[in-house]
């Protein structure tokens, strides 16, 4: 017997009150047979409803899920039509077939949602369109929220805005990985508004992706606002998806030499989409980021379709754009081919960033405590670093110290070498500046078995450091010498009150410190406390770090480090350089390369070039920058104290594409040559007078500088001026204010003596320096 619908459903729901049977059971209410249907609404103008449909049939063109010919001629003619009811009758007699998802909302606002006609088809890592259908009989003008619980992060970074607790607690296990397997989101960009029109009747479009193929259940439920669900039914609905599977795609990735490498591959549909979608990654892939690193020969899974991608290896290499079109049905490989503007290694110099982390911040706590040595590999090696110093810290600490070797990690290359080491933050010492401590022998300090045990200030850790050779510094020296001048150098004592180099200040009187760290703090507050320890005659050196990723969370290697090597690249060379000094920073984007003073390369002779009287000295270096010809105007009209605050498109010169380049002497600016920022390595020289002992740089500000070459004239220190004296002296006192109450009481007299030590040595060099 053949029954057509209505008289099925008769059959079926007679059935069920005669037997007592659920056909929902056995699956055979038309629900599960793919027969559902959604009420007409008939009270609804004609005028505002076709505007509305318009517009509607506009954005699934935009977005790529177009009516059909036939159908955007059904509706013209409905527009049309001389009788108004059965225009919105045929209106809807169109539409509610696309619509995946039924929302009912009553005239008290509850709302009810059942499943639509239109098919439940998705696609592996990618995105499709439907059409929400929307009878407001309470008129609500609210916006139409859509939520599923297979949408929920795969991630949490824990409380706040970032992780840092040592021992997280895992809150995502891997059955809830498994099932988040969807990322939606309702459409709400003009010509669509967030909220509801408060029309009887309207179209919504929300858009779903899914992570995976197969067949994927998911639960989704709409509201208008608190208490809107409908108590006597439901807000939501459980649909069964089939996921297509999507395209394997290899990419073959070349460097400038036509060898193997791994990039950074930032890939967007026509509609701006990023794949894979960022909400739904995983290591190796970091959410944070829009670009994903691969390596040559690996795949990726693409829908079919028309692509832009965008990639490169780091700033040494021009980002390059390439059209892709996949092809449904069959694996695809696409080649892409990098181009270097610059090579450093070739010249003898080689990259790092000595303060990256596997763990806290914009990484996530659970469902794993940060991320593997793996995955933070693939980023070194994607941004073209030579050397990558993961450190691990206060967040997953007890988890992410078994990761330290003391020794380069297996996974380093040749050209790529990445070693765990630490950084005493999260720490009792942090708050007088956080450390970083580079070639560590041993991670632990004496008799400590947890976190709390360690000191609480930082001149003791630097020295146990240094006591295993290790390379020490001050991590993001610029926080807590915050000033509102742009005066460099400049003689306001800041609140010292921060996590920077604060407690530098004194410890470099004890030489227990390498270097303090440049790029990625505001250049004003790094530089100034720096030049003025010079200019009292000590030897600090500078290194380029990113703090990957806290303060910048773009890509490991934003801020770095080149050091000059003889022969190949090992780690103890390259940290010894750092100490030595035997190197610059830089941002990547320009380059201050073999700097000399009379010939004597930067970092040799333990830095220093003795003459025996006043004299005018020959300073040189190779140099190259590259800007983009066209200006970056977002960029250019930040304050310095804004991100990035580093870059070399702040120091071109008005709507050129020159830089400057300057020679500092004792933190002056006393001559500068202007360059063409278009890449090339261009010699460049100046003939200075020195009539006292100093110390004398290069910098491109604020895009590099390198470290400085002192000149001892008679054997004399440097002693260049009272001011830094004075400013450093008072910078003390400031310092001890704001530490002090936060030093244990048992640690307090050590503190005190070491503090008072530092006045005795500035006054001493107040006494000893010119005006």
């Amino acid at each position: 017997m053949a029954l057509h619908k209505p008289a099925l459903d008769l059959f079926l729901r007679d059935h069920a009150a005669r037997t007592g049977v659920c056909l929902l059971i056995l699956g055979l209410l038309p629900s599960a047979l793919g027969v559902q249907e959604i009420a007409t609404v008939e009270q609804v103008e004609l005028q505002p409803l076709v505007a509305h449909v318009k517009r509607v049939a506009e954005t699934m063109d935009y977005l790529g899920t177009p009516l059909s010919p036939t159908d955007k001629q059904a509706l013209e003619k409905a527009a049309n039509g001389t009788d108004a009811a059965q225009a919105v009758a045929e209106i809807q007699n169109v539409l509610d077939k696309h619509c995946l998802i039924d929302v009912h909302i009553n005239a008290e606002s509850r709302v009810k949602v059942t499943q639509g006609p239109a098919r439940a088809e998705l696609l592996e890592n990618g995105w499709r369109s439907f059409l929400v259908k929307v009878r407001n009989e309470a008129g609500v003008t609210a916006q139409l929220v859509a939520e599923s619980s297979n949408a929920l992060p795969v991630f949490s970074h824990g409380k706040g805005r970032g992780s840092f607790d040592p021992r997280p607690v895992q809150t995502i296990t891997r059955r809830d990985v498994a099932d988040r397997w969807l990322d939606l989101g309702m459409f709400n960009k003009p010509p669509f508004k967030p909220q509801l029109s408060g029309l009887e009747l309207e179209y919504r479009i929300i858009q779903l992706y899914s992570r995976d193929s197969g067949r994927r259940e998911a639960k989704i439920s709409f509201n208008v606002g608190q208490g809107t669900q409908d108590i006597g039914f439901r807000n939501d609905v459980d649909i069964l998806f089939t996921c297509s599977p999507s395209v394997d795609v290899t990419l073959r990735i070349l460097d400038e030499r036509g060898k193997p490498a791994t990039a950074s591959f930032l890939i967007r549909d026509s509609r701006e989409h990023v794949y894979p979608a960022q909400a739904k990654r995983l290591a190796p892939d970091f959410a944070f980021h829009p670009q994903i690193y691969r390596a040559d020969g690996e795949k990726i899974k693409l829908p079919a379709g028309d692509y832009q991608v965008e990639f490169t290896r780091g700033p040494e290499y021009v980002v390059k754009r390439q059209p892709i079109k996949v092809s449904a049905g069959k694996p695809q490989t696409f080649t892409f081919n990098l181009e270097r503007w610059i090579d450093l290694n070739k010249l003898g110099w080689y990259s790092g960033d000595h303060h990256i982390h596997a763990a806290g911040c914009m990484h996530y706590e659970t469902p794993s405590q940060g991320v593997l040595p793996n995955d933070m590999i693939r980023h070194i090696l994607g941004e073209a670093l030579n050397v990558g110093s993961v450190l691990t810290w206060g967040p997953c600490y007890y988890y992410q110290k078994q990761f330290f070797e003391a020794k380069d990690h297996q996974l380093s290359t040749a050209d790529n070498l990445m070693r765990y080491d630490v950084e005493v933050s999260g720490f009792p010492s942090s708050h007088c500046g956080h450390l970083v401590l580079l070639r560590l022998k041993e991670q632990d300090y004496p008799a400590t078995t947890v976190i709390e045990d360690w000191p609480t200030w930082d001149l003791p850790v630097l020295k146990w450091a240094k006591a295993q050779r290790a390379v020490v510094g001050f991590a993001h020296s610029g926080w807590g010498l915050e000033v509102k001048t742009d005066k460099l150098p400049h003689y306001e004592v800041p609140k010292f009150d921060g996590i920077g180099a604060n407690e530098y200040i004194v410890d470099v009187t004890h030489d227990a410190v390498d270097f303090i760290s440049m790029v990625d703090t505001p250049s004003i507050w790094e530089l100034n406390i720096w030049y003025h320890t010079l200019n009292c005659g000590f030897h600090t050196r500078i290194s380029g770090e990113t703090d990957f990723p806290c303060i910048y969370g773009e890509r490991v290697g934003l801020g770095r480090s080149y050091v000059k090597l003889d022969g190949r690249l090992n780690y103890d060379s390259w940290v010894d350089g750092i100490r030595d000094g035997r190197s610059y920073v830089s941002d990547g984007k320009s380059h201050l390369v073999d700097f000399r003073v009379n010939n004597m390369l930067v970092g040799t002779n333990g830095g220093e070039l003795k003459v025996n009287r006043p004299e005018t000295v020959r300073v040189s270096a190779k140099v190259a920058a590259r800007l983009d010809e066209k200006p970056n105007d977002d960029i250019r009209r930040r304050g310095y104290q804004e991100q990035p605050y580093w870059d070399l498109e702040r120091a071109r010169i008005g709507m050129t594409r020159e830089v400057a380049v300057e020679l500092i002497v004792n933190g002056e600016s006393v001559a500068k040559r202007n360059i063409v920022a278009d890449g090339a390595i261009r010699e460049i020289a100046f003939d200075v007078a020195i009539d006292r002992s100093s110390w004398v740089a290069l910098r491109i500000l604020p895009s590099s500088h390198t470290n400085p070459i002192f000149i001892a004239v008679g054997g004399k220190p440097i002693r260049a001026s009272r001011r830094s004296a004075e400013w450093c002296l008072k910078s003390v006192e400031q310092c001890w204010n704001q530490k002090s109450p936060r030093i244990s009481t048992k640690e307090r007299e050590e503190a005190e003596k070491a503090y008072e030590h530092a006045r005795q040595v500035y006054r001493q060099i107040l006494a000893e320096s010119m005006n």
